[in-house]
């Protein structure tokens, strides 16, 4: 079983629903909120992998992780349902970062991140955004990060592109750059 074409599958078939509705909007952010929290609650896969959970626990907590105290549309909750009556459980965190990935190709959306050292203020943050947007002729999510471990600077990721402006990372080309000399004169 090749997991890149199932989740591929059930990815296109929900985007094929929402869109038959006029709901991927709504989906869209659901499966956004998903993803995130399947990402920073990496326990939440390991409970949709344990056959010891009941289903119901299972679709309660996917409800939670997507929207919180609010009930999810209707498509999401029945698309759950689907996977779960599959027993696809286990490749719901596949599904939504090709749901994800289908949706932003189709409505040209282009997704950033931003690592800085210290927090950003949102004028900054939405000027980079309109900045990205101008030059990718598309919409732009810009994601923030705060890492102190690249000590000041920046690292803006876009699409396969990375700019390294990091102080962290210009110091080890500098201490590269003494070591390279030093080799040199011995």
């Amino acid at each position: 079983m090749d997991i890149g074409i199932v989740s591929t599958r059930y990815a296109k078939a929900l985007l094929g629903y929402a869109q038959s509705t006029g709901k991927e909007n709504v989906v869209y952010e659901e499966f956004k909120n998903l993803m995130r929290s399947l990402e920073q609650h990496p326990e939440l896969k390991e409970v949709l992998r344990n056959p010891v959970v009941s289903d119901e626990e299972k679709f309660s907590l996917i409800c939670t992780a997507s929207t919180g105290n609010n009930r999810p549309s209707e498509e999401f909750q029945r698309f759950i349902s689907l996977v779960q009556k599959n027993k696809r459980d286990d490749l719901l965190h596949f599904i939504c970062h090709s749901f994800l990935s289908l949706y932003r190709n189709s409505k040209h959306i282009g997704v950033a991140k931003l690592t800085t050292a210290v927090p950003v203020s949102r004028e900054v943050e939405e000027r980079i955004r309109k900045s990205a947007s101008t030059l990718l002729h598309a919409h732009m999510e810009v994601q923030t990060e705060v890492n102190p471990a690249i000590e000041g600077g920046f690292i803006f990721d876009i699409n396969d592109y990375r700019l390294d402006a990091s102080i962290a990372t210009q110091l080890k080309r500098v201490k590269q750059q003494f070591i390279d000399k030093n080799r040199r004169i011995v």
